[in-house]
């Protein structure tokens, strides 16, 4: 019976040890299975770390040689010099031109200047030329130190003007006993010049232009005093060099925030053209008084006959994405003295000294950018020309003139140093041409 029961106990025991073998078999083998898979884990996040560390250097790389480029890029535009006013209207003072790319935008050091995108080369189409089309003598863009430019142009202008005069006495107010002199003159004029701009500093230039004018009139008339009841035609033209100008710009600040740019300027204008007074008139010995003639010159001038001087200054304003523009000019035109006139028999009468009138201007238009390379641009040009005066009185035929115009203009950047302005003026006023229109090739070098 002990032994029995010795022989239970043992059994008790030996399934006891086995039992707790298998307890501690099993959960060997469930930490050895955690552990494989932790290790796992951690093979994982290894690599992982290791591939995000390889694409953090290529990015570093990356943004290595963007800052290079965008170095590089600051130092070509710096060596260009200081251009003058761009009158672009997508550009903005102290603004540099963002690159297109498809990363993230990374601020540039320099507080004034637009983001610059990283992640693709800098483009190299150039920046956009002036964005506003030249409707006034002065262009509103300054030409860099050690540059200059070609800018060929034609004009055309077309003039028409009626007038009607009464010599005689009235009995009553609707009898006039007397001749009618009705003139009607239509003035076709074309000019080719050549400008030639050069920058001295880069807030300083000077301009030469030289043109070549082709004039035609017809009058057609029935002359005071002739007793004729027909019209007669009187046709005249004359082509010659112009009158040569000569002209300095300078650029007067630097605007800051809502700053507009200065600049000033000063225009010569010479008596290079056939002078007025070296033409014959259709006068046999005086034009005075005259009845055997129209008193019309035979030859057309192709110039003024007389020397001025014209200071002005000019202002822009960029408001993206316009520009607006204007200016204030005053002509002086200097006098002759002991003029005459040459008539048809080779005589002169005697005039004697003669200043024109001074002249007043001031303009102004805004030009809109249309796209990167074309520009629409409007403006309206005043000059007010005083009395022209003779021996020291004015002449008494001669009174104020108001002159107007309103301007149309459209340019396009054909290439990075060619661009195409075309220019439509209007006449506002009946003493003011009724057409204009000029074509100008600017061409930087």
């Amino acid at each position: 019976m002990e032994t029995s029961c010795q022989h239970k106990s043992l059994a008790l025991l030996a399934g006891s040890v086995m039992a707790l073998t298998g307890v501690a078999a099993q959960a060997q083998s469930q930490n050895t299975g955690q552990a494989a898979k932790t290790s796992k884990r951690i093979e994982t996040l290894q690599r992982q770390v290791t591939e995000q560390g390889r694409q953090i250097e290529s990015m570093r790389q990356v943004l290595t040689e963007q800052e290079t480029r965008y170095r590089e890029l600051q130092q070509r535009i710096a060596s260009q010099g200081e251009r003058a006013p761009r009158t672009e209207a997508a550009a903005s003072t102290g603004q540099t031109t963002p690159v297109a790319g498809t990363a993230a935008t990374q601020e540039a050091p320099d507080a004034g200047t637009r983001p610059v995108r990283v992640g693709a080369a800098p483009s190299a189409e150039p920046q956009p030329a002036a964005m506003t089309a030249q409707l006034f003598d002065q262009p509103g863009i300054l030409t860099p130190k050690g540059h200059y430019v070609l800018e060929p142009s034609v004009q055309y202008g077309y003039s028409s003007s009626n007038r009607v005069a009464l010599v005689g006495y009235t009995v009553i107010p609707s009898l006039l006993i007397g001749l009618v002199d009705v003139r009607e003159v239509k003035r076709n004029t074309l000019t080719a010049a050549l400008t030639g701009r050069w920058g001295l500093t880069n807030r300083l230039e000077l301009e030469a232009k030289v043109p070549y004018v082709y004039r035609s009139d017809a009058t057609i008339s029935r002359e005071v005093l002739s007793g004729t009841s027909n019209d007669r035609a009187f046709n005249t033209s004359g082509k010659s060099i112009g009158d040569i100008e000569f002209a300095a710009r300078y650029q007067l600040n630097e605007p800051k925030g809502n700053t507009p740019y200065m600049i000033g300027s000063l225009r010569l204008k010479t008596r290079t053209g056939k002078d007025p007074f070296e033409v014959a008139t259709d006068c046999v010995t005086r034009c005075v008084g005259n009845t055997s003639g129209t008193g019309l010159p035979l030859d057309l001038p192709t110039g003024s006959g007389f020397y001025s001087l014209q200071p002005g200054l000019t202002w822009l304003f960029p408001s993206d994405p316009a520009v607006f523009f204007g200016g204030l000019s005053y002509t002086r035109n200097f006098s002759r003295s002991d003029l005459s006139r040459l008539v048809q028999g080779g005589e002169r009468e005697f005039i004697g000294s003669v200043r024109p009138g001074d002249v007043w201007g001031i303009n102004f238009g805004m030009g809109l950018a249309l796209n990167d390379r074309s520009s629409f641009s409007v403006g309206v040009d005043l000059n007010s020309v005083a009395r022209t005066k003779q021996n020291g009185l004015p002449v008494a035929s001669s009174v104020r003139t108001q002159l107007s115009s309103l301007l149309l203009g459209y340019s396009y950047r054909y290439s990075e140093q060619t661009s195409l302005n075309v220019t439509v003026g209007a006449g506002l006023t009946r003493d003011t041409p009724d057409l204009t229109l000029s074509v100008r090739i600017p061409m930087s070098f």
